[in-house]
C-alpha cells in the first residue's frame, strides 16, 4: 500500500453500490489507510461507522435530464475541491469512471489514478433513460457518457476490472500493462457456505435480485409456466415487477410451482441459496460480475446465467455452472429441464463451484491481489 493510502471516489450509491463499495473498502483497509468520497450514501450505511467518509451532497440526481446533468457537473467540481485537500497518493474511481474532470485533476495533481468500473454504465443509463424519454435521445446521451468513460480510461494510470472478459467487453486489453483484470471481489466464505448438502435439497431453482425489466423477470415468469411439475421456481427479491409477477403466476403459486419470497435481508440469503439446486440469472450486461453469482457458488449452488461481462470467467460451462444460449423462455426452460435431470453431474459442479470461490474469491485472495497491485504502484512512484 502506498504510504499515504488510497482515496476511493464513487458516484451516488444505491443499496447494491453501497454493498460493493463496502467490500472494496474492507479489502483496502486490511492493507492500509483508506477513505471514501461519495454522494448520497444511504442513511443506514455502516460505512460511516468504520471508515473516513467525505459526503458531497445528500441530493439525488433528479428526474429531469438537465437537472441530473447539472448535478453531475457540480459533483465533479466538488470532488476536485475535496481531492485537493486529500493526503492520499492514490485515487481509485470506483464505478465513477465517467467523472472525467476529477480524474484529470487528480492526475495533474501528481496522484496515481485508478479507475475500476462496476459494470457497463452507458448501457445501464440507456436502459433507465429509455423508460423516460425517446429511445434515440436515450441512446445519444448514453453514447456521450460512453465517450467520457473512454476518456477516463485513457487518462488513468491503471484500469481495474473484475475479470479478463469484463475488460474486453469494456474495450480494454486484459494483457495490457495498464489493465489489472483481476480486481477486488470477494465472498464471506464462512457466512456463504454449504449448510445443506446438495443431495438433500429439493428440486428448487431460483432467482435472487431486484424484480425489474433488466433482470429478465418477464421471461422467468414464462419459464416457470413451462417447467416440469416436480420443479419449483422461487423468486427472492422485491421491485417494480413484484405485483405483476404475483398476478401473472397466481395459478402456479397456488399449485406450489412458483414461490415469491419478497425482500430477504442479505444476512439470510445463504439460507435461501442452500435451498436451491440451481440459480438462474438472465440479466443484461449492466453488472461486471454480480455478487449473487459468487455467493451462490460459495453455497454450492450451480449457476445458469447469461454469458455477459465477467460471468463466463466464473460460470464455466459444465464445470461450475451453465451459460445461456438464448434469453427466450422456451430455450431457458428446455435447458433447465436438461440440467436438472443430470443429478450426479450437478453435485460435482456444486463442489467445483465452492472450490473456485475458496481459491480465487475469498477475502484473503482478494487482499493478495490488491496488495500486489498497490505494491507495484508504490514501486513505480519511487522510480
Amino acid at each position: 500500500m502506498p504510504r499515504r493510502g488510497v482515496c476511493v471516489v464513487t458516484h451516488p450509491l444505491s443499496s447494491a453500490g453501497e454493498n460493493a463499495t463496502r467490500t472494496l473498502l474492507d479489502i483496502l483497509a486490511a492493507i492500509g489507510p483508506v477513505s471514501l468520497v461519495t454522494a448520497d450514501l444511504p442513511e443506514e450505511s455502516s460505512i460511516r461507522d468504520h471508515r473516513e467518509v467525505i459526503e458531497l451532497t445528500q441530493k439525488g440526481a433528479g428526474d429531469h435530464v438537465l437537472v441530473a446533468a447539472f448535478r453531475f457537473l457540480l459533483n465533479q467540481i466538488r470532488m476536485c475541491l475535496v481531492l485537493r485537500r486529500r493526503p492520499e497518493s492514490v485515487v481509485l474511481f470506483f464505478g465513477a469512471t465517467s467523472y472525467l474532470i476529477p480524474i484529470l485533476y487528480a492526475r495533474m495533481s501528481g496522484k496515481t489514478v485508478l479507475v475500476e468500473p462496476r459494470g457497463d454504465v452507458p448501457l445501464t443509463l440507456r436502459l433507465n433513460w429509455e423508460q423516460r424519454m425517446p429511445s434515440p435521445m436515450a441512446r445519444g446521451l448514453a453514447k456521450c457518457v460512453g465517450l467520457l468513460e473512454s476518456a477516463g480510461f485513457a487518462a488513468a494510470h491503471r484500469v481495474v476490472t473484475y475479470t479478463p472478459n469484463m475488460a474486453r467487453e469494456l474495450g480494454s486489453d486484459p494483457e495490457s500493462d495498464r489493465v489489472c483484470p483481476h480486481g477486488a471481489r470477494y465472498v464471506d466464505t464462512e457466512h456463504f457456505s454449504i449448510q445443506k448438502p446438495f443431495s438433500e435439497r429439493d428440486n428448487i431453482i431460483g432467482f435472487v435480485g431486484r424484480l425489474d425489466e433488466e433482470k429478465g423477470i418477464r421471461e422467468l415468469a414464462e419459464v416457470t409456466k413451462r417447467l416440469p411439475d416436480n420443479v419449483a421456481f422461487r423468486f427472492i427479491g422485491d421491485g417494480p415487477l413484484y405485483d405483476w409477477l404475483a398476478t401473472e403466476l397466481s395459478r402456479e403459486i397456488d399449485d406450489g410451482i412458483a414461490e415469491l419470497a419478497g425482500w430477504v435481508d442479505h444476512e439470510d440469503i445463504p439460507v435461501e441459496l442452500n435451498r436451491m439446486k440451481l440459480l438462474v440469472m438472465p440479466s443484461h450486461p449492466t453488472e461486471g460480475l454480480p455478487t449473487t453469482i459468487l455467493e451462490s457458488l460459495a453455497c454450492g449452488t450451480p449457476v445458469y446465467a447469461t454469458p455477459v461481462s465477467g460471468v463466463p470467467d466464473v460460470v464455466k460451462e459444465g464445470e461450475t455452472g451453465f451459460l445461456m444460449r438464448e434469453r427466450e423462455a422456451e430455450t431457458i426452460a428446455d435447458d433447465i429441464e436438461e440440467i436438472m435431470s443430470a443429478e450426479r453431474d450437478l453435485e460435482a459442479i456444486s463442489e467445483r463451484g465452492r472450490a473456485l470461490i475458496e481459491d480465487e474469491y475469498s477475502f484473503e485472495a482478494a487482499q493478495k491481489r490488491y496488495r500486489e497491485l498497490l505494491s507495484d504502484i508504490e514501486s513505480n512512484e519511487k522510480k
